[in-house]
């Protein structure tokens, strides 16, 4: 099933729960339904024919009209939507933030960081993957991506806490779970020390995203950052 026919799918529960479905059982003829959606009646009844193979829907077919009524895993698909809507319209940080920028060949920190044991070790306890030794980074393009990466210092993060050894001591990294590319799942990494500003963006991933991505340095990626995990 794709995306859009799962949109489908969902519209007409709603509406099924609008007319009464949710809670109890509704008389509901196809010719009313297509009506209020504004399909045809053959699509509407299409539409009744998948809920109910799914089995979102209990239906029985009457001369009068169908015996509706909107079962567990229906009413689990709407409180699913219903939790969504709310925690997009109460909050003020969204679920996710987009920024596209450039590769560019970085200072080579990166790699010298996350082979740290004690770094290394919270961030497979935290993002639940080993980071391939080395960051992708991806320099922000334009003002509304530079001021977005600002916005995200200010949201809660996950947190890989400082060390020190016999050397020096090592800061805080906040991470942000991330979607690189539309594909790799990775994590935007932020530093307390750190030779780059706002307008670069060091993202580390499981796998070396220039070869899983075939990027190279001027190619244009787009970062989906997570900021509720």
């Amino acid at each position: 099933m794709t995306e859009k026919q799962q949109w489908q799918q969902l519209y007409m529960l709603l509406k099924l729960a609008e007319m009464g479905a949710y809670n109890r059982t509704a008389k509901i003829s196809t010719e009313y339904l297509a009506k209020k959606l504004g399909f045809s009646q053959q699509t509407a009844s299409r539409y009744l024919i998948e809920l109910e193979r799914c089995s979102w829907i209990q239906r029985k077919v009457t001369p009068d009209g169908s015996l509706i009524k909107i079962k567990e895993p229906g009413i689990q698909e709407l409180r699913r939507l219903y939790s969504n809507l709310k925690v997009i319209m109460e909050t003020n940080i969204p679920p996710s933030v987009t920024l596209e920028g450039t590769v560019f060949t970085g200072l080579g920190e990166g790699a010298y960081y996350i082979s740290k044991t004690d770094y290394k070790k919270q961030l497979i306890d935290k993002l639940g993957f080993e980071p391939y030794p080395g960051t992708l980074n991806v320099k922000l393009n334009s003002d509304y991506d530079i001021k977005t990466s600002k916005d995200i210092e200010a949201y809660p993060a996950l947190e890989v806490m400082g060390f020190q050894n016999e050397d020096r001591s090592f800061g805080l990294v906040k991470c942000y779970p991330a979607i690189i590319g539309g594909k790799v799942k990775g994590a935007l990494v932020t530093a307390t020390r750190s030779h780059y500003d706002a307008s670069v963006l060091e993202i580390i991933a499981p796998v070396c995203l220039r070869k899983q991505l075939n990027l190279k340095d001027g190619n244009k990626v787009k970062v989906e950052i997570l900021t509720q995990f």
